[in-house]
């Protein structure tokens, strides 16, 4: 069985390697013993959400926070290829649904959409909460799945605002894909992203600069739908429309389902 993991919301200490302590504090030391309830003597592993994990032992515990020995530190590096999950706001807590399964299944990214057809909103005044709900949807995402790196979780955007994130000049940025998830696209998903990563040199490997790496955006539309003018806008935008299978899937399996897909098709399902 893995270990229990928690985050270190400062990162692992500049001094930190094996025999070393680390104590665990605040709101995760307090769930760790409290929720969790850790012990001493258990063996847990503390994240620093940018790739390190170190195996430790846990020495002392008191009813808000733990002090552990460094056993082990270990890195992991980024996939060879980012996917990230655009995500347009959606009733019922689907979209947080598809969010928590997308950070367990390895997304890197996240960018919350307000899609014209959402019938969730985000007010400028509520927007942070929201975005704050989300960040921490995908703190407990990446503890659940054990993983490493924390995904960050971007402000809302509007389609305007994601249609000017996007390289509208695809040949003057081969290395940039977007990919808008619609039930009314010729291509399968599959022959799409296997255009994008023929043009690119060995993607996959793990070897490229974090910042470097080859970048799929994956688009999913509410549960009303991508509307056509948006479709229009952000395909005159870069964006290329994608077909997932025969079926009409939720707003919530959607953008899971597409990850799990192009993660195996770019060689990085299990990085």
């Amino acid at each position: 069985m893995s270990n229990q993991a928690f985050l270190l919301d400062d990162g692992l200490p500049p001094a930190a390697g094996p025999g070393t302590t680390i104590t665990l504090e605040g709101a995760e030391g307090h769930h760790a013993v409290t929720v969790k309830r850790v012990r001493a003597g258990e063996q847990i592993d503390l994240l620093d959400g940018a790739g390190a994990r170190a195996g430790c032992t846990v020495l002392t515990t008191d009813k808000a926070s733990l002090t552990a020995r460094v056993d082990r530190i270990t890195h992991e590096a980024a996939p060879g290829v980012e996917i990230v999950l655009v995500q347009a706001l959606a009733k019922g807590d689907r979209d947080l649904q598809a969010v928590e399964a997308a950070v367990e299944l390895g997304v890197e990214a996240v960018i919350p959409w307000q899609a014209d057809r959402s019938v969730v909103r985000w007010p400028a005044a509520k927007a942070e909460k929201g975005r704050q709900k989300w960040a921490g949807t995908v703190r407990s995402a990446v503890k659940q799945s054990r993983r490493t790196w924390l995904p960050p979780v971007a402000g809302v955007v509007t389609t305007a605002q994601l249609a000017g994130q996007l390289p509208a000049d695809r040949a003057a940025q081969p290395s940039h894909l977007a990919i808008i998830l619609h039930e009314a696209a010729t291509e399968p998903l599959s022959v799409v992203v296997r255009d994008f990563l023929d043009g690119l040199e060995a993607p996959g490997t793990g070897g490229e600069d974090q910042a470097g790496r080859p970048t799929i955006l994956l688009i999913v539309g509410p549960e009303g739908g991508i509307s056509e003018a948006e479709v229009q806008r952000l395909v005159a935008a870069g964006a290329r429309t994608a077909l997932l299978g025969r079926h009409v899937l939720r707003a919530s399996t959607a953008g899971p389902a597409a990850l799990v897909l192009t993660r195996h098709l770019a060689g990085v399902l299990d990085d």
